[in-house]
């Protein structure tokens, strides 16, 4: 496997989360750069020495307004 899909979104208790779509994997962080740094270490220890290349990080934004 050469690449992995995450999707990430803003977390209801400050933050970020992200899951793997295909793949048990999640993980948070405060910031970008943290929730970047988290899912490579999720990575890592999920497929140990055959692990992906490239991460592909979809964020999700909802926006609720009044019509």
């Amino acid at each position: 496997m050469s690449e992995i899909i995450f999707i990430a979104e803003e977390s209801s208790e400050g933050g970020f989360e992200a899951r793997a779509l295909g793949h048990s994997i999640y993980t948070e962080g405060e910031t970008i750069e943290s929730l970047k740094q988290n899912i490579r270490e999720a990575i890592q220890c999920h497929f140990e020495d055959d692990a992906p290349k490239v991460v592909r990080l979809h964020f999700i934004k909802e926006e609720i307004f009044a019509a």
